[in-house]
């Protein structure tokens, strides 16, 4: 451990900030704010240190258990510090969405920062007892904050979110553990290492037979149920429909992106030897979540329904990614479309988290104008008087649509460029969910925005100064990342390519 230990003091500082905002009383928002922009300040200084050659940077290291292959392990490439953005991004927003929590405020941000917390940790951890201590914290505070502050069916939704994933980190648990009495480590790199050169399933099948296709198993079945990849997606529907607004903006801005992160991080450098054996099958189940999804969300009528099915479909196209990529590079242009097939899940992660954010917080800000209504039937010529709503959230809108010169359309072409030489089929397929969200997107817009406006919403309010000044950072970035995408590219392309040269297939 050289220098400041930035990672430590990035994970700390939503600690120490949750344990103030629980005694802050009507105060807790404000330590809220205060600790999410420091956050973000760090997590940016992170991305502007990292190493040019794409390898981990800002590495702190401390011994911890050794005899039980448990060590403090934290480190940073491109794809971990875009994600810390990302959270820092997040979290700030829903913070500020939060305005109207008044029932025990310093409970509800206490939880958020930790929930930031988990994140953090889960995304700079890289040995796996350490790394799943913060998956499984960032779990705990969610299920509260889904139980406490949610909507009429908020119990079952919370129980079916926590037995879900719980049963995804069991899996992961059970799979790790097997994997440590073979190898005697924990740490991502050597267990990568070792796989790299087929070392791992060799040590696996010494010590326990024949069972390296069982651990990739499992290890896929507890990501598949964080991100979510059907048939594993049933629990998001009602959790993020039931969560509070700001809530569902961290479980679809930033913790889904976790399942997503841990497949490129784990499953990839250690079982992706078998994932290319089980290719044909995952692709199927990537492009149905891809279609599914968007079907799904054309059958809604609940605003944060449609958005909670559009997620899964656009979270779909990362897998898609994935699993497409998932075959030994045979010439130069296989290469090419695996580096570009990965650098678009990576940026698919970014901009559909800044995205899906972005409409639930508009979806926050027409309850509260409402006193709850979020049935797109129930609206109609909106944009008559509050054109600045209808503005600013028909460009999330459009950004979730994929249209070109806005965020959501760079990641997304850029998974189709490189899956379509690796995978025509589940590619071609694919298009389909592009259709059907352009029609869901285009449909929300005609219902909500146009057409004459009810009488009851004729004075419906607009948007005021502190909301614009608020929303104006995050509408700018996506019009920025859709226009010079390589703010982003320039940076993770050397992780992307360090990544597949050690990845074996």
């Amino acid at each position: 451990m050289n220098g400041i230990p930035i990672l430590t003091l990035l994970t700390l500082l939503p600690v120490v900030g949750a344990a103030i905002a629980l005694f802050s009383g009507r105060h807790a928002r404000a330590v809220a704010l205060a600790t999410t922009l420091a956050g973000l300040a760090l997590a940016l200084t992170v991305w502007t240190q990292l190493p040019g050659d794409g390898s981990m940077g800002l590495v702190e290291r401390a011994a911890w258990a050794p005899s039980l292959g448990i060590e403090y392990h934290l480190g940073a490439d491109g794809l971990g510090a875009l994600m810390l953005v990302l959270s820092a991004i997040v979290t700030l927003m829903s913070v500020d969405a939060a305005h109207r929590v008044h029932h025990q405020p310093g409970l509800f941000f206490a939880l958020v920062l930790l929930l930031q917390a988990g994140l953090f940790g889960s995304f700079t951890a890289l040995n796996f007892f350490h790394w799943f201590l913060f998956w499984e914290l960032s779990l705990i505070p969610a299920f509260f904050l889904i139980k406490i502050w949610g909507g009429p069916r908020r119990g079952p939704a919370a129980t079916q979110f926590f037995v879900y994933t719980m049963a995804g980190s069991v899996a992961l648990l059970l799979a790790f553990l097997a994997v440590f009495l073979s190898t005697g480590s924990m740490d991502f790199g050597q267990l990568a290492a070792l796989a790299a050169t087929g070392g791992l399933e060799q040590a696996v099948t010494a010590h326990l037979g024949p069972v390296t296709m069982w651990l990739a198993v499992g290890v896929l079945a507890g990501f598949a149920v964080k991100v979510p990849m059907a048939p594993f997606h049933t629990w998001l529907p009602a959790a993020y429909a039931e969560a509070p607004s700001p809530v569902t903006m961290l479980l679809t801005g930033a913790m889904s992106k976790m399942g997503v992160y841990g497949l490129l991080r784990i499953a990839l450098p250690l079982f992706g030897h078998q994932i290319a054996q089980m290719r044909t099958p995952l692709l199927v189940l990537a492009v149905l979540t891809v279609v599914m999804g968007a079907w799904a969300a054309a059958a809604q009528k609940d605003l944060k329904r449609i958005f909670a099915y559009s997620s899964v479909n656009h979270l779909g196209y990362c897998l898609l990614g994935i699993f497409a990529l998932a075959k030994p590079a045979v010439d130069a242009a296989a290469q090419a479309s695996q580096a570009a097939a990965l650098n678009g899940v990576i940026l698919q992660m970014f901009n559909h988290g800044l995205t899906a954010a972005t409409l639930f917080w508009f979806v926050a800000m027409m309850q509260e104008r409402t006193g709850g209504e979020r049935g797109i039937d129930h609206f109609g010529g909106l944009r008559k008087p509050a054109p600045v709503l209808a503005g600013l959230m028909g460009i999330a809108l459009f950004s979730s649509l994929g249209l070109p010169g806005l965020n959501g359309f760079v990641g997304e072409f850029l998974i189709f460029r490189g899956v379509f030489p690796l995978a025509w089929v589940a590619a071609t397929v694919s298009i389909l969910g592009l259709l059907v969200t352009a029609a869901v997107i285009l449909t929300v817009i005609q219902k909500v925005f146009s057409g004459p406006v009810p009488e009851h919403w004729a004075k419906f309010p607009d948007m005021h100064g502190r909301e614009r000044l608020a929303l104006a950072p995050v509408i700018g970035l996506m019009l920025v990342l859709g226009l010079v995408p390589q703010l982003i590219v320039d940076t993770v392309n050397p992780t992307v390519v360090n990544l597949l040269a050690h990845w074996r297939f």
